[in-house]
C-alpha cells in the first residue's frame, strides 16, 4: 500500500514539475520530504526518476549537484547535440500526450453538455446548445493548435540540428 501511495505522489510531483525528470525522497527518522534538490546531509536520500510513464526509485545517499539547464546555458556551458535531440524528442512526446489529454477532456465536456441538454429537454438543434458546443470546440481547438505549432517548431529545430550534425561529420 505504501508503494502505491508513493508511486501516486511521485507521479503527481513529477507531473507538476515538468522541468525535472527526477525528485528526491529525503528520510530522517519517520519524517519523509520530497524535493527537487539533493537532500541535506542529515537525511537519507532516494532518487525517484520519472520518464515516459515509468517511475524508478534508487537509494542514492551520495549528494548530487543538480543544475538547471537554463543556468548551464547562461553560464555558457553547452548541451551536447545528442542531449539536445533527446530533450526535443521528450518535449514533442509531452506535447502530443497533452493533445491526447485535451481530446479526452473534449469528449468529457461534450458528454456533460449532452447530459445538460437532455435533462433540460432541449433539442439537439437548440441554438444555445449548438453555441455551447461551438465554444467548447473552439477552446479545445485553440489549445491543440498551440501545441501543434510548438510541435512543428520543435521538429523543424530537430531536423536542423540533425542536418548540422550530418554536415559536420
Amino acid at each position: 500500500m505504501a508503494k502505491v501511495i508513493l508511486t501516486i505522489i511521485c507521479i503527481a510531483l513529477a507531473g507538476s514539475a515538468q522541468a525535472a525528470n527526477s525528485i528526491f525522497k529525503c528520510t530522517k527518522d519517520e519524517k519523509i520530504v520530497f524535493s527537487q534538490q539533493s537532500c541535506p546531509e542529515e537525511f537519507r536520500q532516494h532518487k525517484i526518476e520519472y520518464q515516459l510513464g515509468i517511475t524508478t526509485e534508487t537509494d542514492s545517499d551520495k549528494k548530487i549537484k543538480t543544475q538547471d539547464p537554463l543556468q548551464a546555458l547562461l553560464n555558457k556551458k553547452t548541451i551536447s547535440k545528442k542531449r539536445l535531440l533527446q530533450l526535443l524528442d521528450s518535449e514533442v512526446y509531452r506535447l502530443r500526450q497533452e493533445n491526447s489529454y485535451y481530446e479526452i477532456l473534449r469528449a468529457s465536456e461534450l458528454q456533460k453538455l449532452e447530459r445538460n441538454r437532455y435533462w433540460q429537454k432541449k433539442e439537439p438543434t437548440d441554438p444555445e446548445y449548438i453555441e455551447s458546443i461551438n465554444e467548447m470546440n473552439q477552446h479545445f481547438d485553440q489549445l491543440v493548435n498551440v501545441n501543434a505549432s510548438a510541435i512543428n517548431l520543435l521538429i523543424d529545430r530537430k531536423l536542423l540540428i540533425e542536418k548540422e550534425t550530418t554536415v559536420t561529420n
